[in-house]
Formats: C-alpha cells, sequence, structure tokens
C-alpha cells in the first residue's frame, strides 16, 4: 500500500475539524482497489479512501463516484457510513481522496463465518438479501442518482466491455472462458427495463454487521456501483455456494448446512420477498457474475506478470480466472443438485 503524507492530512483536516489534534492513520490491508486507512484526529474516529498512485486506467477507481453514492444513500434505509468530504485536489496527499466516519461493527470476509452462532449465521446471510432488496427497490433518479449510469442494456454492454478486456489480455487463452464470450450474449434474457442501484460487488466481505446482532449496519466498498440490473448483484452474491474456500472464500465443500448457513435457494427467496418485482434469477445471471469477474482475475494475472498488481495477493488470485469459467459452465449445465433446485 502507498504511503500516506500525514503532515499534510494533518493540515488538511485541520481546516476541517479545528478543535481536534493529535492524527494517527493505520492502513487497512487486503483488497485490490482503493487504499483505505483508519484515521483518528482527536477523538474522532474516520476512514479515509484514496486512489492508488502512479497511472491509473481512465475510470477506475473512481473515489468520486463512492463519496457520491455514499452521500445520494444517507438518508435511505440502506445502511451506509457517513460521508464527510471529497477532496478531488491531488496536490493535498498525491491522489483524489475523501473520508467519512469510522462505524464500529464486523467485516467477515470468510462465508463460513466461523465463531459466530449458527442462529445468527442464518440470519446475517438472510439480513444480506433484505439489505440489497432495499438498494434495488430504491428508485436513483428520486434520490439524485438518475445519471449514475447509463440504463437499459446493462448485460449486453456489459458482456461486450468484459468480452473486449479479456481479449485485450497478454496471458494465454481459456477454452471455458472463450466458451462464455460466445455462450452469453446467445442466451442473453430479453431486456425488462429493470434499473436499479448495482453495487458490482455485493458480498459478505462488503457488508459491515453489528458488533453483536446479526444485521448489516452498512454496506462497504462501492467502487463498482453504477446504474444497473438488479440481477446483477444477486447472481453475483449468491457465487459462495458455488464456489470452495480457496475460491474467493465459497462455502462448498465444507459444512455450511450444519453451521446454520441457508439454503442458496431459502437466500433468493428472502431476496425475492422483499424485492420489487423483477424477473426470476436464471443460470445466465450466476454465469455472468462468474464471467465478469474471471476477466477481472485474468487482469490481476496480467498485472502480476507487469510486476504492477495493487496486492501481494495478485499472482495467487491469478489462477482463479479458469476456475471461476468452469463454475459459470456448472451454472449452465445446472449439474449442482446440492444448490437446492433453486433454479
Amino acid at each position: 500500500m502507498s504511503a500516506l503524507d500525514l503532515a499534510a492530512l494533518e493540515i488538511w483536516l485541520a481546516a476541517r475539524l479545528p478543535d481536534h489534534k493529535g492524527l494517527k492513520a493505520e492502513p487497512i490491508s487486503g483488497g485490490q482497489s482503493n487504499p483505505t486507512w483508519f484515521v483518528t484526529w482527536g477523538d474522532r474516529r474516520l476512514v479515509l479512501r484514496k486512489k492508488p498512485d502512479g497511472p491509473i486506467l481512465p475510470g477506475a477507481h473512481a473515489v468520486e463516484r463512492e463519496f457520491r453514492v455514499l452521500q445520494a444513500l444517507r438518508d435511505t434505509d440502506v445502511p451506509v457510513p457517513n460521508a464527510l468530504w471529497l477532496e478531488e485536489d491531488s496536490s493535498v496527499i498525491g491522489t483524489p481522496f475523501y473520508v467519512m466516519d469510522r462505524l464500529d461493527g464486523r467485516v467477515i470476509s470468510d462465508c463460513t463465518l466461523p465463531g459466530i452462532a449458527p442462529e445468527h449465521r442464518r440470519e446475517m446471510y438472510l439480513d444480506m438479501g433484505r439489505t440489497m432488496a432495499r438498494m434495488h427497490a430504491l428508485r436513483p433518479d428520486e434520490i439524485g442518482l438518475g445519471d449514475y449510469g447509463r440504463p437499459g442494456n446493462y448485460f449486453e454492454r456489459q458482456i461486450k466491455r468484459w468480452s473486449k478486456q479479456y481479449e485485450a489480455s497478454t496471458g494465454p487463452r481459456i477454452a471455458e472462458l472463450d466458451m462464455l464470450v460466445s455462450w452469453l450474449p446467445a442466451n442473453m434474457p430479453p431486456e425488462d427495463g429493470a434499473v436499479s442501484i448495482a453495487h458490482g460487488d455485493f458480498r459478505l466481505g462488503n457488508m459491515m454487521f453489528h458488533p453483536t446482532e446479526p444485521r448489516v449496519v452498512a454496506v462497504l466498498d462501492w467502487e463498482l456501483s453504477t446504474l444497473g440490473h438488479p440481477l446483477a448483484d444477486l447472481g453475483f452474491c449468491v457465487m459462495p455456494w458455488m464456489t470452495a474456500p480457496d475460491e474467493y472464500g465459497g462455502i462448498d465443500g465444507t459444512p455450511w448446512q450444519e453451521g446454520g448457513i441457508p439454503a442458496m435457494k431459502e437466500f433468493v427467496d428472502e431476496y425475492f420477498a422483499h424485492a420489487i418485482p423483477t424477473a426470476a434469477l436464471k443460470p445466465f445471471h450466476i454465469a455472468f457474475a462468474f464471467f465478469r469477474f474471471a476477466v477481472i482475475f485474468v487482469g490481476i494475472a496480467d498485472r502480476a506478470r507487469a510486476g504492477s498488481a495493487a496486492s501481494d495477493e495478485a499472482s495467487a488470485l491469478g489462477p482463479l480466472a479458469e476456475r471461476f469459467a468452469i463454475r459459470a459452465q456448472e451454472a449452465i449445465e445446472g449439474n449442482r443438485a446440492d444448490l437446492g433446485g433453486s433454479l
């Protein structure tokens, strides 16, 4: 992670919170996106997120968009941190950044939820589904996000985008990904006009849960958010049931049924019980989710070979491209009877 210019940050914070003094900053490790710190300014507990140092792709690491969506959601029933200030002047600490209040809660990346009581595991998963349904029920134009993305034809545009990115990869071809490049556009559901705020990375590890209660108190990491189709988020969120622990933290192959985690069907049903009416979740939506993240892992592998990856985990994550493409094929073939026949 890049260093943080504490002297410059102290001057910046003093202009906004002049009654405080004494700066401490602790980097938060993990992830491939925007460097993040816990910041303490006097007795004020904050979080700072900034763009990475060095050259980045146009539109990538858009902390400005993260700040905008957090502010738009502040007064809704979708829980988010309180975004305080956006600084777009790169001369302050080297890149644009924003600051938000720090919340108390639990962020658990292990989808088996170790150390959690079984009844709480079930409720944490179901509340994640309810939270996603509330997010999708918001009308973007009513909260100032009507221009947050291009409405309509979401899957068509996304398939073209990620296919193009895969084709530009300098790495070896992956047969299963080549198949998906052809299969997805040929099997895309008819456009139904559904448009919602799409988080883009809606998963357990991006939820903050109450310190002791099994409920979501904040949805984090909005870097990939846009206007999109609600079933893109749902298709992505069910991936843990189809992936192993070494495949980005899935639960397949673990005794999750005995640990209180609901079946995928129960989770999907809970989402639809609280969602605005929409089409059913289909194998296409899950295959698309696997495809999108397979291409992301291709990009991570490319950056690892070039020596410019943002995380020490990049080399380990690269091989997941092929494994996620295989999981997409499994979703298409419908040979996962252990999922409870939810599709």
